[in-house]
C-alpha cells in the first residue's frame, strides 16, 4: 500500500517558496486540491481557496496552512562575485554557516556555498559567538560581479537551502528543508481528501496562505475572505524530546501524537485559544482514537493569530505538528503524527456545530 503522506512529503519539500515566492508551491497545491473542492479561487496576496460545499445553512469550516518556507534573498552582489544575503524570516544564525544554498536566478539553479572568516584566524572573542549573517557572503565561483549576474543571479532573487527531504533510514521520520509548513500543507491535503468520501455537513474551506513567516501576513485577509464559522490553523510546534532541550520547558514528544494548541506568545503574535474549542478538538481526538499532546508555547506563534482577528473575530485553534530542529535546514517529522492529525480534523469535522 502506498504511503500517500510519505509521497506528499516529498513532493512538497522539494518546491521551492520563500515567503512572498511561493507561486511554486501554490501550483503544487492547486494539482492536489483542485480535484477534492467544489470551487478554488485566489486573491492578490497569493493565498490559495479551495471550497469543499457542504449542506445549506451548515457552518463553515476554514483549515489554514502556510506555504512559505524560511529562506534568504540575494542583496548585493559584490564587485568579486560573492553575493551578501538578507534573511526572510527568523533565522538562527548558528544554522547557516557551511550550508550549501541555491539561488533561483533567471536562468535556473544556481548553487553556492556559505563562506566567512577561516576558524584559524578567528579572535578569541569572536570564537565564542555565533557569526552573524551580515558577515557571511555566499561562494558562486565566479570571481567577478558579471561573472555572477552572467549565471542570472540578480538582486531580489529568492535563495533556499539546497537539501533533498527524506525519510530516516526507513523509519517514519521526515527530515526536510521545509517541513514548516509543507507539514500543515500535507495534512490539508489528506483532511480533504479523506472528507471527500465523506458526508460532512460542513462547509470546508482549506486555506493555502502565504507569508506566515513574515508575520502572519497572508492567513488575516484569507479569514477575513472565507468569514468561517471556526477556524484551525495547521502548523508544526517545537519538540523537546531531544539531548539538547529541557522537556519541561517544551514538552511536546515527536510521535506522540498532534498537539492541541491552548496558547501561544511569539510577541507580537500570540493566541489563547477559547476553551469551549480546545475541549470539542479534545473529544475530537477521543472519538478518532488518536492521542493528543497538550501544547502551551513560548516563543512562538501560528497563523491562529492573524486568523482570530479577522473581521469581526474568528473561533480560532490550531493542530500542530510535533517537529524537531525547527527553523532550520533539517526540520524533522513523524509521518504517525502527521496521519492522526488528519484523523483528528475529520473527527472534528463531523462534530460540526460547536454547542
Amino acid at each position: 500500500m502506498p504511503d500517500r503522506m510519505l509521497e506528499l512529503m516529498l513532493k512538497l519539500d522539494a518546491v521551492r517558496g520563500i515567503s512572498g515566492y511561493e507561486e511554486d508551491v501554490a501550483e503544487l497545491m492547486h494539482a492536489e486540491l483542485a480535484p477534492l473542492s467544489d470551487e478554488q479561487a485566489g486573491d492578490p496576496l497569493g493565498n490559495r481557496y479551495f471550497t469543499r460545499r457542504g449542506a445549506e445553512g451548515a457552518p463553515v469550516l476554514m483549515l489554514c496552512a502556510h506555504m512559505d518556507e524560511l529562506g534568504f534573498l540575494v542583496q548585493h552582489i559584490e564587485d568579486e562575485g560573492f553575493v551578501r544575503l538578507a534573511a526572510v524570516g527568523h533565522h538562527d544564525d548558528r544554522m547557516l554557516t557551511d550550508q550549501v544554498l541555491e539561488v533561483m536566478g533567471a536562468d535556473g539553479p544556481v548553487m553556492g556555498v556559505v563562506g566567512t572568516k577561516p576558524a584559524h584566524i578567528v579572535t578569541a572573542e569572536e570564537r565564542g559567538n555565533a557569526i552573524p549573517l551580515r558577515e557571511m557572503f555566499v561562494d558562486l565561483g565566479t570571481a567577478s560581479r558579471a561573472e555572477t549576474e552572467g549565471l542570472g543571479v540578480r538582486v531580489g532573487d529568492p535563495v533556499t537551502f539546497a537539501r533533498v527531504g527524506m525519510p530516516l533510514n526507513g523509519t517514519r521520520i521526515f527530515t526536510g528543508r521545509a517541513v514548516d509548513d509543507r507539514a500543515g500543507c500535507a495534512v490539508m491535503i489528506e483532511t480533504m481528501r479523506r472528507l471527500a468520501e465523506r458526508d460532512v455537513a460542513a462547509t470546508v474551506v482549506a486555506v493555502a496562505s502565504v507569508q506566515e513567516e513574515l508575520g502572519l501576513r497572508g492567513a488575516g485577509p484569507a479569514a477575513y475572505r472565507v468569514k468561517p464559522d471556526v477556524a484551525i490553523a495547521l502548523d508544526v510546534t517545537l519538540a523537546g524530546d531531544t539531548p539538547a532541550t529541557e522537556f519541561r520547558q517544551l514538552p511536546i514528544r515527536l510521535g506522540g501524537g498532534p498537539a492541541i494548541k491552548y496558547f501561544d506568545w511569539g510577541p507580537p503574535y500570540g493566541s489563547s485559544v477559547p476553551r469551549r474549542l480546545t475541549r470539542r478538538l479534545e473529544e475530537s481526538a477521543e472519538r478518532a482514537g488518536v492521542p493528543f499532546q497538550r501544547e502551551v508555547l513560548v516563543g512562538g506563534a501560528t497563523d491562529a493569530g492573524s486568523i482570530a482577528l479577522a473581521g469581526a473575530g474568528t473561533l480560532t485553534g490550531c493542530v500542530s505538528i510535533p517537529s524537531r530542529h525547527i527553523h532550520s535546514a533539517v526540520g524533522v517529522v513523524h509521518l504517525d503524527d502527521m496521519e492522526q492529525s488528519v484523523d483528528l480534523l475529520v473527527a472534528f469535522a463531523e462534530l460540526l456545530p460547536l454547542e
